[in-house]
């Protein structure tokens, strides 16, 4: 039986939360809002974020970050990209240097450029695990079968955690390339924004197994382009994550970008979907990422124009038609 904590009341966090009291493990939550924290102490519900969950009684929730960390064997990070920092900043002293800290984010940090490990190596001396892949909250909450990877600088560590998640339900995979595993949780992000685009105009299946194939162009240009290798974006983190990502009800990246498509702003969008869309955050870091380094990313470029340019959708998805003729590689 281990401690474990999980930072912030989200849909995932929760479901992990779920997953791991039900192997026997002592689980907090530490939320922000006294709304989740009551309703998942006194109603053993998160109806904010999952309705219809039945939340184990080794489930507490606290408003008091150093209240819930106290004696934790792990940590996990179970907020936004934007967040990473100040909340890895905000757990110096109050865990001790051993506890291994896992993000189950996805993203790069938006001017520096960092990947969330290093976000979170620069400020906490403690081991840090990446847990990623294709997992919607809402099906790994109620046990539907789903596959993950775990990384690591110290593939111990990753080991440690596979160990920690797996269930009958939950199957974890390991892989040594954390820079893979990183950039392609992160990119697909921005494809499923496009994927929920071409959806919201009323384009088909054609356009959208376009998009996806090239999207992987571009996830696999700009992740060996970091260090990547490219077997990892054929894997759950790459081609697994960005099936999902562009094709279930769930994402909320494919239906913000479908609000998007059907010409609504994205304000408009975001509150649609009332929740972080991470693919948002992502399409700008990445743009600013691949003019630096000199990478081909066109389909980030027409969502930049979209987002932040105000450019109509089916213009933007025109000129990505009308560009010059090239030969299909990656």
């Amino acid at each position: 039986m281990k401690k474990v904590t999980f930072l912030g009341g989200g849909s995932f966090g929760t479901a992990l939360a779920i997953l791991l009291a039900n192997k026997g493990n002592i689980v907090n939550i530490y939320a922000r809002e006294d709304s989740v924290v009551n309703d998942i102490n006194n109603n053993r519900r998160n109806d904010k974020y999952i309705k219809g969950l039945c939340i184990p009684e080794n489930v507490m929730a606290f408003t008091n970050l150093e209240e819930a960390v106290k004696d934790s064997d792990y940590v996990v990070l179970a907020v936004p990209s934007h967040v990473i920092r100040s909340l890895s900043a905000s757990l110096k002293g109050k865990i001790r240097n051993s506890v291994p800290v896992v993000s189950i984010a996805k993203g790069i940090e938006q001017d520096t450029n960092l990947r969330l490990s290093q976000v979170i190596e620069e400020e906490l001396p403690n081991p840090v695990v990446i847990l990623s892949g294709p997992s919607h909250a809402e099906e790994v909450a109620f046990g539907i079968p789903t596959t993950v990877v775990t990384s690591s600088r110290d593939m111990m560590y990753a080991k440690d955690i596979q160990d920690l998640f797996m269930t009958n339900s939950f199957r974890v995979y390991t892989n040594e390339d954390l820079i893979g595993v990183e950039i392609g949780g992160a990119v697909k992000n921005i494809i499923a924004l496009g994927a929920g685009v071409c959806d919201g105009i009323g384009y088909g299946d054609n356009s959208k197994a376009a998009l996806m194939t090239r999207g992987m162009a571009e996830i696999v240009r700009i992740g060996m382009k970091l260090g990547g290798k490219p077997e990892t974006f054929l894997g759950l983190t790459g081609m697994g994550d960005l099936i999902v990502t562009c094709t279930s009800k769930h994402s909320r990246n494919r239906r913000a970008g479908f609000s998007l498509g059907s010409r609504k702003t994205v304000e408009e969008s975001i509150n649609e979907v009332g929740m972080i869309v991470e693919g948002i955050k992502a399409c700008k870091a990445f743009y600013e990422l691949k003019e630096k380094l000199g990478v081909e990313m066109p389909i980030t470029d027409v969502l930049y124009k979209i987002l932040f340019q105000g450019e109509d959708p089916k213009k933007a998805v025109a000129h990505l038609m009308e560009r010059g003729k090239k030969n299909e590689i990656y």
